[in-house]
């Protein structure tokens, strides 16, 4: 049986057996511009730097700059090939160093169909195939420059395996029609004020002082000098230093705010997670960049729910996926394993009920890891505290700093005292049938809920300050999500009980 993969365009080169293809050829008005992309850089310096220094002539340096990024754009295109059969998905590439990367199918674990904005305009998608790599290297199999109908047929085709037939019969077989799906949970346009409190924007501000640091060091133009740079560096000189940090501070502040908010409609536009009687997880989400990613359930090992500082302020959470077949390296939502955005904790915790199709580990009381836990908590804080104060006081004494900088850092110590406490008040666990949780963290609290029979191992681990106190950080080994889910500062007795009692006889080998 060989793949439909609908438009003409995007079959002409494949026959019955299996045949290689090439991608959209309206993929060459896209990879030239992606290649220019990485080059903007070389480009601009070029154009600024050669125009000073040599009266015009670098126009001719950027033209061939350019030229290069549009003969490397063809080439891509030229150069790869891919293939489906029954049991196989390879990808040819490469021209000097020809590699052929093949995939047997029943590896595969999720499907991800994006489509940038750039893409849109073309019709265009990129298929990224996971089979349940998880770490940052392995990105999976790309096929970047598929028809839109051409790529949601594959993402339906990939995991949604039918029974093998025939080659007779697959000639003579209607097309695949859509899996029945139910849907959970769309995103809410109320939901939308959660998007300040996600502090996303701090990633833009990196970003765009990234590139725009790059781009004065390219350019060889100074800053302070540019109209509205200048004018509010002059501004800010005449304040008194504590108004002008404080301006500065509200300023960046307002700015993450509206970022933020702007990002969260960009990601999650359009939200929707779906449930189809194959027994898969749909995503759909994105407004100028789209985004569908389809995760096997029964590769889900449990999920996560998230709740960072601010968002919890304001009773909000979201529900990662623990699955295996994420690229969790890369990030959550780059790695695909948002089931649910920032929303309402109560959407939250339903919603990560429903998936799993549990709700105790969501509602199950937690047990309390004890004082001693709570000490090294309050100790930990006092002590980075602490250290800071002193260095911040040499610094008045040695250096002639503003004695306002030491009563400022003296503010650490009750910050401290308060994320401790908060972050104590955090740390709990529970083992119900079927189900391990964990708690922890404060600047983001994070609740996870493991299936027991995901457990492939235990590590056991005690620093000295630790072994003093008599606790255990145990650490439940699992081929989903991160891999690694701790149970931190635990009393001894409590981790050997819940790691014997999970899993029996896993850990027996190893007890005197």
């Amino acid at each position: 049986m060989t793949t439909a993969l609908g438009p003409a365009e995007d079959t002409a080169a494949a026959d019955a057996g299996g045949g290689w293809r090439r991608l959209s050829p309206r993929m060459l008005a896209v990879h030239p511009v992606m290649e220019l992309r990485r080059l903007i850089f070389p480009l601009i310096a070029v154009l600024i730097g050669l125009r000073t220094n040599n009266g015009g002539e670098g126009g001719w340096w950027a033209l061939g700059i350019g030229g290069v990024g549009i003969a490397l754009g063809f080439l891509r295109y030229f150069t790869t090939s891919f293939r489906i059969t029954p049991e196989y998905v390879q990808v040819r590439r490469g021209l000097v160093r020809r590699r052929t990367l093949t995939v047997p199918r029943d590896r595969i674990r999720t499907v991800d169909v994006t489509s940038h904005l750039l893409h849109r305009v073309f019709g265009l998608a990129r298929v990224t195939v996971g089979t349940g790599q998880t770490d940052k290297k392995n990105d999976g199999v790309k096929l970047d420059g598929l028809s839109a109908a051409a790529a949601e047929n594959l993402h339906r085709e990939l995991l949604h395996r039918p029974a093998p037939v025939s080659a007779a019969a697959a000639a003579t077989a209607a097309p695949a029609q859509p899996v029945p799906e139910q849907l959970l949970v769309a995103l809410r346009p109320a939901w939308i004020r959660y998007g300040p409190f996600t502090l996303s924007g701090l990633v833009a501000i990196g970003v765009l002082f990234g590139l725009g640091s790059r781009l004065v060091n390219e350019s060889h133009v100074d800053p302070t000098k540019v109209g509205v740079v200048h004018d509010t560096i002059d501004y800010l000189r005449e304040r008194p230093l504590p108004v002008a940090i404080l301006l500065v501070v509200a300023g960046v502040m307002v700015f993450t705010a509206i970022a933020s908010t702007v990002g969260y409609v960009l990601s999650f536009w359009k939200f929707r997670l779906s449930r189809h009687e194959s027994g898969t997880l749909h995503v759909r989400r994105g407004l100028l960049t789209t985004r569908n990613t389809t995760i096997e359930e029964r590769r889900l090992r449990g999920v996560e729910l998230s709740e960072p500082l601010l968002l919890r302020s304001v009773r909000g959470a979201r529900v990662l996926a623990i699955a295996t077949g994420l690229r969790v390296g890369r990030g959550a939502d780059r790695g695909g394993s948002v089931l649910l955005p920032p929303a309402p904790r109560a959407v939250a915790a339903d919603v990560a009920g429903t998936v799993i199709g549990d709700r105790d580990p969501l509602s199950v009381a937690l047990t309390r890891h004890g004082r001693r836990a709570t000490v090294r908590r309050f100790t930990r804080a006092g002590t980075a505290s602490t250290i800071v104060i002193l260095i911040v006081l040499a610094f008045v004494l040695l250096a002639g700093a503003p004695w306002w900088a030491f009563g400022t850092a003296l503010a650490l110590l009750p910050l401290g005292a308060l994320l401790a406490w908060d972050r104590a008040g955090a740390l709990g666990h529970a083992l119900i049938p079927g189900w391990l949780v964990t708690r922890h963290g404060s600047l983001v609290r994070r609740r996870y809920m493991l299936r027991t029979d995901a457990v492939i191992g235990w590590n056991l681990t005690t620093s000295v300050f630790q072994r003093r106190a008599g606790l255990t950080t145990l650490v439940a080994t699992t081929a989903g999500g991160a891999q690694r889910y701790a149970i931190l500062d635990v009393p001894d007795a409590e981790a050997i009980r819940v790691a014997r009692t999970a899993v029996p006889d896993l850990l027996e080998q190893f007890l005197v």
